[in-house]
């Protein structure tokens, strides 16, 4: 009878981590699309809200960590509770590092409607870069909460093309500056708008293959598609 119980409590602490990577997803995808919002609009008031609340994103990356330091100390676990103890620090890691790019995003939105400049510039192309990274974020999620591997080769194609964004808008970026020198100021605070996405993306994908490691057991980090396809079959 005491360990049936030790076992329910395991598996509610397991649980409970589980609940709150899924919880610390939702706030930071939350945070992203706000600080974008704040950036295409001029919503400095949004950017602010975004900028105060990353700590609500740090607090919940400490409260799990130490949750699954109390569980590795308490259950010594193994096997796939371990791989998923692991796989749950190490998500709660990338993020909080998303939390911090939006946070990044919100401060540039501040800068770039700062000073009455003379620019207003377009953003149909970020709109849709960030649309990319999103969706990586909430389907490396989603494979998280679903235990699902089939996802993760989707989601390294995404990013490819979360990248391919990142090059062409820098591209056009450039030139922008090269033909109107007024343009510079504004558009190399959007540099690093846009290399914040890229990087949300990248910690996306960081996720997914997670995913493969709790599940499968196999690390597919610094593989090729090819390979990682290979690895969830």
């Amino acid at each position: 009878m005491g360990n049936e119980h030790t076992y329910k409590k395991f598996d509610a602490d397991l649980e409970s981590a589980r609940a709150s990577v899924l919880e610390m997803g939702g706030l930071v995808e939350e945070q992203v699309n706000k600080a974008v919002d704040a950036l295409i609009t001029g919503n400095t008031k949004l950017a602010e809200e975004v900028i105060a609340n990353d700590h609500k994103v740090n607090l919940l990356e400490v409260a799990t960590d130490e949750a699954c330091t109390r569980i590795i100390a308490l259950r010594q676990p193994a096997a796939v509770d371990l791989r998923m103890i692991l796989t749950i620090v190490k998500t709660i890691t990338d993020l909080e590092r998303i939390g911090d790019e939006a946070a990044k995003i919100a401060r540039f939105a501040i800068k770039v409607y700062d000073n009455d400049r003379i620019l207003t510039p377009r953003y149909n192309e970020i709109k849709y870069m960030t649309g990319l990274a999103v969706r990586m974020l909430r389907e490396s999620l989603d494979a998280f909460a679903r235990l699902d591997v089939s996802g993760a080769a989707a989601v390294a194609r995404q990013d490819i093309e979360v990248d391919e964004e990142f090059h062409l808008i820098t591209r056009h970026l450039i030139t922008y500056m090269m033909e109107d020198p007024r343009t510079i100021s504004t558009f190399i605070d959007l540099l690093f708008v846009v290399k914040a996405i890229e990087r949300i993306g990248d910690h996306a994908k960081n996720m997914s293959e997670y995913v493969v490691f709790m599940v499968k057991g196999k690390d597919v980090r610094h593989t090729t598609i090819e390979e990682l396809e290979r690895e969830i079959q």
